[in-house]
Order: structure tokens, then C-alpha cells, then sequence
């Protein structure tokens, strides 16, 4: 799979898509947006994505923020956004809200929708409440197409991005193997190039893309780390990673494992059913405000992937991942866990953050977790 090629080229690739199907294209912001409901209504979900580039035009519109929404702002602006019809902003990031107010002002002809999605997910009223949100967005859909959303669409919707998510899970059970077939640049890759597609064409081709994988030989040792932080819009930090002899074998970001993590149990309400899949995925930094369960969950997934260290990489500006990384560290000091915290833009310093990881990686190679030998197989030969 040329996920490079996906990614580069995803403009074309929604004008092609667009002139096959007669659909729309619909671009959004936050990982709590209900794909399979606008799929259901034969628009493409599109995840917008930040580049790196000069931006001499967001700073008119928008003062002090992060540089993903500045990014947006900047390509909405200069017409790099021009193939999509619809924008829909869910509840969450409220400087992300900024830049959907610019392009709201900017393109008067784009279909826009503000979705509230409840912070407090685990509250007696938030699937209520959002199951209503879900059908005003379906009657909005419903008069923008001119078509009704039916029952079968959304049965198939679900069934869709079912299977996308448990070929998704497969590249990651993949990765737990202690000497696994796939690098983390390629996983994450892939997810990248997964959010812009047809999930059902990027089914087949992440079918064929396992059964490659399962009879690739297997790489040798390399050092294992989790990344967390804030979402990531490149590959570049992994492939740092890996030019180091490490490999990134798990994630828990937002356009990363979350993304896939779980499915939508069908239920006689449809939109219940969506509404709870969404409720109940894994909690983001933004909306785990109530319980804190993020920390357990990294704590889990880090003894399931064998991981030797942790890598936090922070968006600069990043309110919500600077108000939960107090409780992350905490958990991985009380568990011994080395971990290595950085901020960053959209872009890498390379130089600089060559130099850090390769410190970081110095302490963990020889480091407690190896000596003590927790992630090594058990060998109960007498």
C-alpha cells in the first residue's frame, strides 16, 4: 500500500472520487464525528489534515493559536480545501471553532454544521442527548442531499466502517508480536491514509495489505515505545524513531488507536447505536474529565504491547493535552515507565530531536524494564 501516495495525493483523490459517485464531499475536525452517518447520506467523511507551510494570511483571522489551527485556516484561505462541500465542527476544541467560523465566513456556499457532543460522556443523559443531536444532523443531510437516510444505508454505513475497524485492529495485533512484521511509520500511515477514503475501497485494500504483512518476515530487535500527545499529521517522528533502531509499536492518539479501537454494537435505534459507539470509544484528552480513565487504559495497553519506553509529543498550545499530561506522567512514575516529553509544531526540528530521542533511547536500551525482563516471553523450560 502506497500510503504516501494516499495521503499526497488525497485532493485528486476526492475529485475522482466525486466525479464517479455523483457524491459530496464533507471534511471535519474532531475524532467524535459520526462518519457513518454522513456515508450513510453518500458524502465521503473526509479527515481535514494540517501541512507545514508558509502562512502569511491566518494571523488576519485568528490570534494565538495552535499551529494545526492556524494551518487550517491558512489552507481554507488560499483555496487548498476547495474540493469539499460540506464542513461540520463537533463540540470539543473551542480554538478549533475558530478556524470553522473563518471557513464559515470565508465560503458562504459550504454546507456547515456545529454537532454537540456532551464532554461529560459517561453521564446518565449523554446518550439522550446525543442521539438527538444525530437525527437534527440526519434531517439536515437529509434536505441538503434531497434523498432520505434509510434504514438499509445506515446498516450498510455500520457494517462499512465495522470491517474498516477491525482490519484497522488486526495491523495493531500485528504490532504486539515481539518481533513484528510492520514498522510504526507504516501504521501510522496507513491510519493517515485511511481518513481520507472510501472506507469500503480502502477495505480491499487493507485486506490485501494484512495478508502481505502476515508473510513479511519479521524485523529484528528493536527498542519498543508507545506515543502519546497530541494528533500527529505526519510520519516523520516515527520514521526518526526507527532511523534510531526503535519502533513505535502503539499509540493512544486521537486520529490513531482511538480512532479504530471500537465498534457500533447494531441496535434497533440506529442512532443510539452510533451515538453509544461514539460515547464509548476511547476517551480523549478533552473529554476525559470526569473519572480520568486514560491513564489505566495507557497503563494496558503498554503490558499488552510489551513497550520498553513512552514517547509524549505535545502539540505547542495544546490546552487539553497540557491539562491531562499531570495524570499520564504520574501513572507512568508510579509504574516505572521511562518516558521522554516534547513539544512540538507541525514540523520536527530534526537535528534537535534526533539528538533528545537518541539520549532518551541511551538510558531505556540498557534500561530497569529490560533488566527485569517483564517484556521478554516467558520461557518455562525446566
Amino acid at each position: 500500500m502506497d500510503y504516501k501516495a494516499l495521503i499526497a495525493n488525497r485532493r485528486s483523490y476526492a475529485m475522482d472520487w466525486k466525479a464517479r459517485t455523483g457524491g459530496k464531499v464533507l471534511g471535519y475536525f474532531d475524532p467524535y464525528f459520526p462518519e457513518e452517518l454522513a456515508y450513510a447520506a453518500g458524502m465521503l467523511p473526509v479527515r481535514m489534515m494540517a501541512e507545514r507551510e508558509p502562512d502569511t494570511l491566518s494571523a488576519k483571522w485568528i490570534y494565538s493559536s495552535c499551529y494545526p489551527v492556524k494551518a487550517f485556516t491558512n489552507q481554507f484561505l488560499l483555496g487548498r480545501f476547495d474540493y469539499m462541500d460540506a464542513l461540520v465542527h463537533v463540540e470539543g476544541c473551542n480554538w478549533m471553532y475558530n478556524a470553522f467560523e473563518v471557513a464559515m465566513n470565508h465560503d458562504p456556499a459550504l454546507l456547515t454544521h456545529f454537532l454537540f457532543v456532551p464532554e461529560h460522556t459517561d453521564a446518565p443523559t449523554s446518550r439522550d442527548v446525543l442521539r438527538s443531536e444525530l437525527n437534527v444532523f440526519k434531517g439536515k443531510l437529509e434536505e441538503w442531499t434531497g434523498k432520505a437516510v434509510s434504514v438499509e444505508a445506515l446498516d450498510y454505513a455500520i457494517e462499512v466502517y465495522n470491517t474498516n475497524r477491525k482490519l484497522l485492529r488486526k495491523l495493531y495485533e500485528l504490532r504486539r508480536f515481539y518481533h513484528t512484521p510492520i514498522l510504526g511509520s507504516e501504521a501510522m500511515g496507513v491510519m493517515l491514509a485511511n481518513q481520507l477514503m472510501d472506507k469500503a475501497e480502502m477495505n480491499l485494500l487493507l485486506a490485501d495489505y494484512i495478508r502481505e504483512l502476515e508473510a513479511r518476515e519479521p524485523a529484528g530487535d528493536r527498542v519498543r515505545l508507545m506515543l502519546l500527545g497530541s494528533e500527529t499529521w505526519s510520519t516523520d517522528l516515527e520514521e526518526m524513531v526507527e532511523s534510531l533502531g526503535a519502533n513505535i509499536v502503539i499509540d493512544d492518539l486521537d486520529n490513531g488507536a482511538s480512532y479504530c479501537w471500537n465498534e457500533i454494537i447494531p441496535l434497533e435505534d440506529r442512532l443510539m447505536a452510533i451515538a453509544l459507539r461514539y460515547l464509548g470509544r476511547p476517551h480523549s484528552a478533552l473529554r476525559d474529565n470526569n473519572w480520568r480513565r486514560r491513564p489505566q487504559r495507557i497503563f494496558e495497553l503498554s503490558e499488552d504491547f510489551m513497550i520498553d519506553g513512552v514517547l509524549i509529543a505535545k502539540q505547542i498550545y495544546c490546552h487539553p493535552h497540557g491539562l491531562d499530561n499531570y495524570a499520564i506522567w504520574k501513572l507512568l512514575r508510579e509504574r516505572g515507565i521511562p518516558f521522554h516529553y516534547f513539544e512540538r509544531d507541525l514540523s520536527l526540528p530534526a537535528e534537535e530531536t534526533k539528538l533528545r530521542l537518541k539520549a532518551f533511547l541511551h538510558t531505556i536500551k540498557p534500561g530497569l524494564t529490560r533488566l527485569m525482563g517483564w517484556h521478554q516471553p516467558l520461557n518455562l523450560e525446566v
